[in-house]
């Protein structure tokens, strides 16, 4: 993909803006039990290990920056992720910081299944010229 600075010019800003709502362990933290799906304040309270207030201020600045949105039912706020964009910018987040570790014992078995492949194709080849 070719990035084209005269395109992203008008939406600097904009992703100015994005990246800050994002700059915070615990905003990140939020957004990622969000992508798992709708919760509840008082679940996202329990799975974030905030205070109330703290988790209200942090959601009032996800939804001004437009990366949550709420849905109201009797006396309960759910939230959820605003968008794709959103989603895919955690999901792409999580790979980079996290999936990485996590995967990196199966890229190790996937690379000694490979060589072992390799040697045995090899000295079967030897074996067949002899």
């Amino acid at each position: 993909m070719n990035i084209d600075p005269v395109e992203l010019a008008p939406k600097a800003a904009q992703a100015e803006s994005f990246l800050k709502a994002l700059a915070n362990r615990h905003r990140l933290m939020v957004l990622c039990e969000l992508h798992k799906g709708e919760h509840s304040v008082t679940k996202l309270q329990e799975a974030v290990g905030l205070s109330q207030s703290s988790l209200s201020q942090h959601l009032a600045r996800l939804r001004e920056d437009k990366l949550v949105k709420t849905r109201r039912e009797s006396q309960t706020i759910h939230y959820s992720l605003a968008n794709e964009n959103v989603s895919r910018f955690i999901a792409l987040l999580y790979d980079i910081f996290c999936a990485a570790e996590c995967g990196a014992p199966v890229e190790q078995e996937k690379t000694a299944v490979r060589r072992a492949a390799a040697k045995e194709g090899k000295e079967g080849k030897e074996g067949m010229s002899s």
